[in-house]
């Protein structure tokens, strides 16, 4: 309770508005505080401050005990099935706020009397309260119950359906009807058996048969807005070979090059693959398949790789929880991706996801809860400017594209062995760290491609460092 409500010297509450937590200066609209605290209840939690104002500003309540009353009044009145959460008065800065302590609710779907289950079921997403859709207040009523989507069994499916050779390769042993039933991929109806979701997802040829969103939209999008779509891929297989597939993808239209070690080179890719593997097979396991229609999304754009999965974040989870704790959607299914080699600890995906792209030299993804889903954003080297040779994948500089400066051999020497500051290359070649030197021998270079700000969004940036690119790499090989 003292985290969350600490001042700041201007006396403004320095916890910000997020997925568990938000502030209402007062209640002269009780609408909205209700709709929030059916979804914190709906989601994963959260308080609920009355007396500060967006900005954090604490006002404090004028009548504590009758405003207590009064919201414990409106929440019993205005929302079912019936809730009860801690109201708690505090006082901050000579001010009384109520806290309201939301749980989440095991009762849940909640909802707004008033509007009925079909118009007033609401979650957070981020900050922001929104109303549930159809297929979201499903997957509340079955997640309170305990009952996954993929635990369902589909009717319209029989086990001729599914691949078994197939789950005998990904598994590594022979996989037999009556393993599906173990596995949870199929269930008993009278005396035979059908598959459940999972077993349809991880093993039927073509998912999209009999669950529509089960397959995955793989786009090459040029451009500055993403616009211009070069190349573009439907990949509806069992899941498991999905992961490969959408890999394969994204390798097409990476760039390669050569890093000479101590004695061998190495072939390296212009995109940390590990880190994005690790980011498809979590989209792959935690989607949603209820959601009708719609696809798991991966863009590769000229600076970034966005992998998008439908639904929002499982009940109970934030993305600040992400890191450290792994609350699976689909544990059958996750359970043949490990099986299959593709998952390699529980809880420590995201983590591997962090450390391979800081040792990339590239700025942190970016996880976001937008509307019906889940957005991770990947940024990367720029490949707007990269032509692509006759081999298809590697990508090559052109011998003739610049006038070769006399400093630049030395500048890309210095970012050899990782992001290095601006005053590093300039200090390597002799020159002085001003202002004029850099725009004179450091800014031709990135330019040319040869080297890339590791902070590219904001080119002022006191964390600004600079990385050698493959291109880069070319030109010193050329150099020799």
């Amino acid at each position: 309770m003292a985290d969350l409500l600490a001042l700041d010297a201007a006396g403004r509450a320095t916890a910000p508005e997020g997925k568990t937590r938000e502030y209402k200066r007062d209640l002269s609209s009780p609408a909205k505080p209700l709709r929030t605290i059916v979804a914190f209840a709906n989601s994963a939690g959260g308080q609920l401050v009355i007396g500060v104002a967006d900005d954090g500003t604490v006002s404090g309540v004028a009548d504590p005990l009758a405003e207590e009353e009064r919201l414990s009044s409106l929440i019993a009145d205005s929302i079912e099935p019936q809730l009860v959460p801690a109201i708690d008065l505090v006082t901050v800065d000579g001010a009384t706020v109520l806290v309201v302590e939301v749980p989440l609710s095991t009762r849940r779907p909640h909802y707004m009397k008033a509007q009925g289950i079909d118009g007033g079921v609401y979650v957070r997403l981020g900050s922001t309260t929104r109303r549930a859709d159809p297929a979201l207040v499903a997957e509340l009523e079955r997640t309170a119950r305990g009952v996954a989507f993929e635990d369902l069994p589909e009717l319209r499916a029989s086990l001729a359906d599914l691949d078994l050779a197939l789950l005998s390769d990904l598994r590594g042993r022979r996989t037999t009807p009556t393993d599906l039933v173990a596995l949870g991929l199929a269930v008993a109806e009278g005396e035979t058996a059908v598959p459940t979701n999972a077993g349809v997802l991880a093993a039927c040829p073509d998912p999209t048969r009999f669950i529509p969103s089960a397959w995955v939209q793989c786009g090459r999008l040029r451009g500055p807005q993403g616009i211009d779509i070069f190349d573009q891929l439907e990949i509806h297989e069992p899941l498991p070979q999905a992961a490969g597939e959408v890999m394969a993808f994204l390798t097409k239209h990476a760039y390669k090059t050569g890093v000479f070690g101590q004695a061998r080179r190495n072939d390296v890719y212009s995109i940390p693959l590990k880190a994005i593997r690790e980011v498809v097979v979590n989209a792959l396991v935690h989607a949603s398949y209820a959601e009708r229609g719609t696809p798991i999304r991966v863009g590769f754009y000229d600076s970034r790789i966005v992998i998008e999965s439908p639904g929002g974040l499982v009940s109970g989870m934030t993305v600040g929880m992400m890191r450290g704790v792994s609350r699976l959607r689909n544990p059958s299914l996750a359970r043949i991706f490990r099986d299959a080699g593709l998952i390699e600890q529980w809880g420590s995906g995201l983590n591997r996801v962090y450390d391979e792209i800081a040792a990339a030299g590239l700025p942190e993804p970016d996880i976001e809860e937008i509307v019906d889903r889940v957005r991770v954003t990947i940024y990367i080297d720029d490949h707007s400017m990269r032509p692509q040779s006759n081999e298809g994948d590697t990508y090559t500089r052109s011998k003739d594209r610049r006038h070769v400066g006399r400093y630049d051999v030395g500048m890309l020497s210095a970012a050899v062995d990782g992001p290095v500051h601006r005053d590093v290359l300039l200090e390597a070649v002799g020159l002085k760290p001003l202002s004029q030197n850099y725009t004179r021998h450091v800014v031709p270079l990135l330019e040319a491609g040869l080297l890339v700000m590791t902070v590219p969004d904001k080119p002022r940036s006191k964390a600004q460092r600079y990385r050698i690119t493959p291109a880069g790499w070319d030109f010193l090989e050329g150099s020799k």
